[in-house]
């Protein structure tokens, strides 16, 4: 048997690992300038290696891969994933073998790359690997949480009970993303409506009013003034309209991908008075929902707790958690570490620490989270209703100030004809 398995391993093909590409430009030996791609390791990499080849370095910088994709179009949504949990559940509940349930599931599967995935998943559990390695392979599909809890419910031999688990968190926590998702469609709609009428108006609207007002002479209104020249700087400079806000958009997006940036970006958002509290709710409802599914399924508090950090999604609340993880590997408690940290309300501390000297923390956890899905709802509502009649006054003003400042030329015009 070790002979076999060490003969497995020698035979085992590598898996091939993507480095990332750098642009890099330089100068040969010769005196010419020298552009090109290489795949490394890192920029010193990418250094020695044109050294190597006699190029002179000027400058090395790692290329920006934007990639473009529809919707549902080539990647495996959420719906997926919960589909896949809740049917897959039920026939292992029923006591078809892992590898026939995840043939016929794979099979029948609508997205074509889930069921690409799955056919690749079910080769490896064929070939001897278990479940939970098999579903570490695709991280892109099946992240760490859903992969630990998968691990903890075959050592445990309940993988039916943590699919079912699995699945539950994963309808809560998609129709959370739905809420907020839904709240943002009113807002967007207005604000893109806002902006057409606002190009429409000075782009084909003014023009005409302008030139009926130069034939009439006189000197314009300083509200119609402004909309003049600001419609002469849409047509004559179109291009720094748009411009502009697509090179501010992308400037954001890679100042957040950087760990500083990021940081400072989730820092104000968790400081901002209307949404901060939002967030902040959202995140409490997403750590305890998740951190009471990692310690109901088996999953230790210290690997629950990273888990849970890497899925919080803000650097602010992240740190804290691996704060709190950080403190009762030192042999504390948990209480006290997360009222230490500011970030988690008292409430939640003092019912943490309730469930953790009860013994039943992964249900006062659920409890928690039953709760701030609650006040998520309402926070939404409240939010929705403060946001509606703004915008329409925004609208409302943008569309009132133009035909204000479009007309006090004709009552002028008027007044002189008088």
């Amino acid at each position: 048997m070790a002979q076999a398995a060490a003969s497995t391993q020698k035979t085992a093909p590598a898996k091939a690992v993507k480095l990332p590409v750098y642009v890099w430009k330089g100068k040969t030996r010769q005196g010419d300038n020298r552009t090109g791609e290489m795949e490394a390791a890192d920029k010193e990499a990418v250094k020695a290696r044109l050294a190597q080849m006699g190029v002179e370095v000027k400058s090395v910088s790692r290329k920006l891969e934007i990639n473009f994709r529809l919707p549902g179009v080539g990647g495996v949504g959420t719906k997926d994933l919960l589909v896949f949990t809740r049917q897959f559940a039920v026939m292992i509940d029923a006591g078809l073998p892992l590898v026939q349930a995840l043939d016929i599931i794979g099979t029948q599967a609508d997205n074509a790359a889930f069921r690409t995935v799955l056919m690749a998943v079910k080769g490896k559990v064929e070939a001897g690997s278990t479940f939970a390695d098999a579903l570490a392979d695709h991280p892109k599909v099946f992240d760490e949480l859903f992969v630990q809890l998968v691990r903890a419910g075959e050592i445990g031999g309940i993988l039916d009970t943590i699919l079912n688990r699995l699945g539950a968190y994963l309808e809560k926590n998609d129709k959370l993303k739905r809420r907020l998702k839904g709240a943002m469609v009113y807002p967007s709609i207005v604000l893109t409506v806002a902006v057409g009428v606002t190009v429409v108006l000075l782009a084909y609207v003014t023009p005409t009013f302008e030139k009926m007002f130069k034939d009439f002479g006189g000197a314009m209104p300083g509200p119609t003034q402004f909309l003049i020249d600001l419609s002469h700087g849409l047509r004559d400079n179109w291009y720094l309209f748009v411009g502009i806000p697509v090179a501010l958009v992308v400037a954001f997006r890679m100042t957040v991908r950087s760990a500083k940036g990021r940081r400072l970006w989730d820092t104000f958002v968790l400081k901002t008075p209307i949404f901060g509290p939002l967030v902040r709710k959202v995140a409490v409802a997403r750590f305890t929902r998740t951190l009471g599914t990692l310690l109901s399924s088996g999953v230790p508090i210290l690997d629950g707790l990273e888990i849970v950090a890497k899925s919080a999604g803000n650097r602010v609340i992240e740190s804290a958690i691996m704060f709190v993880r950080a403190r009762i590997s030192e042999g504390k408690n948990i209480a006290g570490p997360l009222a230490d940290t500011g970030v988690f309300p008292p409430m939640v501390v003092q019912m943490i620490g309730v469930g953790e000297a009860t013994g039943a923390m992964d249900a006062m956890l659920n409890k928690i989270a039953d709760f701030y899905d609650d006040e998520v709802d309402v926070a939404i509502s409240a939010l929705t209703s403060m946001i509606e009649p703004l915008l329409m006054v925004f609208l409302g003003g943008v569309v009132g100030g133009f035909l204000v400042a479009m007309y006090l030329p004709i009552f002028s015009i008027a007044g002189n004809i008088k």
